[in-house]
């Protein structure tokens, strides 16, 4: 038996796992990408409008850092500025989510000893789990390549490769990171800390220079997608840096893999004090999560501080374009051009916080399938008040970022600290919504919660594609952001407020009955 043996068995049980996971994600991020020539091409329509657009982007650092530098004024090469960053990162997180979930989750429920037992080599499973990964964006550069020959044939394949191998490398990434600790949740934070880190040092580096020709810029594989410079004179030689990464990284996670016991890490996790001082459920909740909560918030102060400096900026950058201030208008109300992005960013932070309540309440999901929750509900610990203590972590902690996030801008922006903390805040009820729709699923139907991930991919699908491709009324009120009111700017309407947070009541309390009498997972 080889150290890859049984790889095409767990290669096959991974896609079939991540049958929905995958091509929601895979969908979310080419709908977002194809969707762009479209919009821009109604914005800026006329050669005059793109130079225009140009210019403005190399006066004004802030927006290089939020999107970067743009190297032409074709269609293709503005769609490959306009969302490179940002599909990149979304590669990115889905590879590193597809490894950690094939590789330390499966160790960390146990599945992964029973599988080592039977005819499976040692890197078997690390192995499938990368090609998961490479199927996943395999597909993501398929589906962006053809999407966007029209514009270009050359260009489009360098964004498709560029895109496929920024997920790769973070999913190689998280491969090494799997060999270094013992939590799955711990891998996850440590490489989205390096993803966070990747984007802050490229937005350094970006509106320190008009042309990304800083050091910070090429310390950053997303400054790497950019420099690439898919539609505006490929730089292929760029390819050879991710491929040189993915090779390196790939090598020391598999000498890291030969080299330490199922289960175990080369950083272990440092043992609790002698005597226990977590004396409830909530207290336990809190230790678990705490680390996420922190990570949420730091991310969303930054992420206002930076859209709250760019609000002074927006008006210059729109200009007279009717087509820009509709798309601002459809995403934050028919106010003005400075409410109404406010508005339209505010939303958009509320729907990166759906991501964070699903995650917060799939980690009952966590403790129940690796078997950590069981020994807990054995003793003196209803089930209840153990998912209780979590569901306030996830509700709370919620409000918590919304709060930081509204801070943030108001440090950033200098003004309007009232209105723009309302704008936040009125993104919690249709946020905790998609909160209560995971305990529900979680409570119901523990096998499918995951599907959580799914609704949260369709919200987000809605409410950034929606507004640029002007869909129909009705397709974007099947996202609870949809009947939201529109702050600042708007009038505050609480009925629709009213209903969202009856909604969430009585999902999570549905979710909550059918946690109390359903058997737990063994």
């Amino acid at each position: 038996m080889t150290s890859l043996t049984g790889t095409g068995v767990l290669l096959r049980f991974n896609l079939r796992r991540d049958r929905v996971m995958i091509p929601v994600w895979v969908a979310a991020n080419a709908l977002m990408v194809l969707s762009m020539p479209n919009t821009l091409k109604g914005l800026y329509g006329t050669a005059a409008e793109r130079a225009d657009l140009l210019r403005q982007v190399a006066t004004n650092s802030s927006f290089r850092a939020l999107i970067g530098p743009v190297f032409d004024d074709s269609l293709g090469a503005l769609t490959a500025w306009r969302v490179g960053v940002y599909a990149g990162a979304l590669a990115a997180a889905t590879g590193l989510l597809v490894v950690v979930r094939h590789t330390r989750d499966e160790e960390e429920s146990g599945r992964q000893e029973l599988l080592s037992s039977g005819v499976v080599g040692r890197r078997a499973s690390l192995t499938a789990a990368l090609l998961a990964a490479a199927v996943a964006n395999g597909v993501l550069a398929l589906l962006v390549t053809a999407g966007l020959a029209g514009q270009g044939g050359v260009g489009a394949l360098a964004f498709g490769l560029g895109l496929a191998a920024v997920g790769m490398l973070f999913a190689t990434t998280a491969a090494i990171v799997a060999q270094l600790t013992e939590s799955a949740r711990l891998t996850r934070g440590l490489t989205a800390g390096v993803l966070g880190a990747a984007f802050v040092l490229r937005a350094a580096g970006d509106s320190a220079t008009t042309d990304g020709s800083s050091v910070l810029t090429w310390l950053s594989p997303l400054g790497w997608l950019s420099q690439l410079r898919p539609f505006a004179g490929e730089r292929w030689w760029v390819l050879l840096l991710f491929a040189a990464a993915i090779a390196g990284q790939g090598t020391v996670a598999y000498v890291l893999a030969g080299r330490r016991d199922v289960g175990m890490s080369f950083v272990p996790t440092r043992p609790g004090p002698p005597s226990g001082r977590l004396g409830t459920a909530g207290a336990l909740a809190w230790r678990l999560q705490r680390g996420a909560v922190l990570g949420w918030s730091i991310g969303f102060f930054l992420a206002g501080v930076v859209y709250g400096g760019l609000t002074d900026g927006v008006a210059d950058l729109v200009g007279d374009n009717d087509k820009a201030r509709e798309i601002f208008e459809r995403m934050g109300g028919h106010s003005g051009i400075t409410d109404a992005f406010l508005a339209s960013m505010t939303g958009m932070l509320g729907l990166v916080a759906t991501l964070y309540v699903v995650a917060s309440v799939l980690r009952l999901h966590g403790e129940e399938t690796s078997m950590r929750a069981e020994p807990l509900l054995a003793n003196a610990v209803g089930r209840l008040r153990w998912a209780s203590g979590h569901l306030v972590i996830t509700f709370a902690g919620s409000a918590l970022v919304m709060l930081l996030a509204g801070l943030g801008f108001a440090v950033g922006y200098g003004k309007e600290v009232g209105p723009v903390l309302g704008a936040c805040l009125v993104q919690l009820p249709a946020v905790w919504v998609v909160g209560g729709l995971t305990v529900l699923l979680y409570g119901l139907a523990p096998r499918v919660a995951p599907l959580a991930w799914a609704g949260a991919g369709a919200v987000l699908l809605i409410g950034w594609v929606g507004p640029a491709l002007d869909v129909p009324q009705p397709v974007l009120d099947l996202s609870p952001f949809g009947h939201l009111p529109k702050l600042p700017g708007g009038e505050m309407e609480w009925g629709p407020v009213l209903v969202l947070l009856a909604l969430t009541a009585v999902l999570v309390v549905v979710g909550l009955a059918g946690l109390r009498r359903r058997d737990l997972t063994t």
